[in-house]
């Protein structure tokens, strides 16, 4: 199979190799995919890049990416064949494995690998497993109902939050956002929204809620936004971070936020326990069913645009998900 594949850290250009790789062959448990999508995301971006402090390579040779989607091709023993033709999206493809999505195949633990309905493109799926996901697992991994409430959702024209926006919606709530510019506003789909470059987030949106604040917000700098965070969350509201790139060890402001009886929720989605997975996926599919999400596929080409597809993640430029097809 074809596959793209790093050996050592450094810059996209100098260290992505397209090549030749033998088929992976599905173990027990596991279902053979053959890829359409490939999805690029931050994460992946620094991973190959060494970026994470203490970094190390986890294996001699990394294909990257964890997200995907394509077709089940083959099955290993213990799973049923009705799954060979199925169309899939693929969850934790390169997490604390050698092989993720940027190649032709991959095999995977068979749960690792959810059908994809014929509503949603390949690309679509190939945007699932962390910007979707992490954004269902913000909005609804304490299994708190959204109806009636106001969710704060920081930065609505990033991949997670855009997301985070239309299932707050979709659950019932009043959602407000932040953005840098009305072109990002209008890509976020977000009714409600305040230019963080040009106000104070604080004051705007307690003038937008009556000084009420608000019931819950989906952050993507908690460090960075912690000020306006404590000033807007109502008591007993909770703040789901999922990163905090600005400050990344910021001083959390304890008691101020005990008083208020807040619930703090740091998340990633590698780790998101299985049967809230199955809820989220569950979630998901009958949106993607319904037509109800929209989504940002932002194409990169081929596998051989891997390089670039990195490149362009990293400058931050974009809006939405790269994705490579395959």
């Amino acid at each position: 199979m074809k596959a793209v594949w790093y050996e050592g850290f450094g810059p996209a250009g100098e260290v992505l190799t397209l090549g030749e790789m033998p088929d992976p062959v599905p173990a027990r448990g596991e279902v053979l995919v053959r890829l359409r999508a490939s999805g690029v995301n931050p994460s992946d971006v620094k991973l190959r890049a060494g970026a994470r402090p203490g970094a190390k390579m986890a294996f001699p040779r990394i294909v990257p990416h964890s997200d995907g989607a394509g077709v089940i091709e083959a099955v290993g023993d213990g799973v049923d064949d009705h799954r060979v033709g199925q169309r899939v999206w693929i969850w934790n493809g390169q997490w604390e494995r050698a092989q993720g999505t940027a190649a032709e195949l991959i095999a995977v633990p068979e749960a690792q690998a959810v059908v994809l309905p014929d509503a949603a493109t390949f690309e679509e799926g190939a945007c699932m497993g962390i910007p979707a996901m992490t954004a269902w697992y913000a909005l609804f991994g304490d299994r708190l109902r959204l109806e009636g409430q106001t969710v704060l959702v920081t930065g609505g024209a990033g991949t997670v939050a855009r997301y985070a926006c239309q299932m707050a919606a979709l659950a019932g709530a009043r959602v407000i956002t932040t953005v840098s510019s009305p072109e990002k506003a209008a890509h976020s789909g977000a009714a409600e929204w305040v230019n963080y470059r040009e106000t104070s987030v604080a004051a705007a949106v307690m003038e937008m809620t009556g000084g009420a604040g608000v019931d819950r917000i989906v952050e993507v700098d908690f460090g960075a936004n912690q000020a306006d965070a404590l000033a807007l969350i109502r008591p007993g509201g909770v703040i789901a971070s999922y990163a905090s790139a600005s400050v990344m060890a910021p001083e959390l402001q304890f008691y101020p936020f005990m008083f208020r009886n807040v619930t703090l929720r740091m998340l990633i989605a590698y780790l998101i326990p299985d049967e809230a997975r199955r809820m989220g996926e569950a979630a998901i599919a009958a949106w993607l069913e319904a037509g109800a999400l929209s989504h940002a596929v932002v194409p990169g080409g081929g596998l051989a645009g891997a390089a670039a597809a990195h490149d362009r993640v990293a400058a931050g430029d974009k809006l939405g998900t790269v994705v490579l097809s395959v």
